[in-house]
């Protein structure tokens, strides 16, 4: 087994206060999440799909750097 074949993006799930949101996603899409959530149980124990979707978005948005540049853009104040 490679060494990017035993680790996931995604570690441990961490706890946290949350708040429902429904969302729509392609019948494939659904699958691959539920095949992610089948690996990820087998490393870090027992987690459906739906549960893994939060912390793979927070995931996504940490790593993006043009959101966290252009965040970081916007909140600057500007100077008079």
């Amino acid at each position: 087994m490679s060494k990017g074949a035993s680790r996931l993006s995604l570690g441990a799930l961490p706890r946290a206060d949350s708040v429902k949101l429904t969302i729509t996603v392609p019948a494939e899409l659904k699958a691959q999440l539920e095949a992610y959530a089948e690996v990820h149980s087998g490393l870090h124990g027992p987690v459906d799909a739906v549960a893994l979707v939060p912390h793979m978005l927070a995931a996504f948005i940490a790593r993006d750097r043009g959101f966290r540049a252009l965040r970081i853009k916007v909140a600057k104040p500007k100077a008079e």
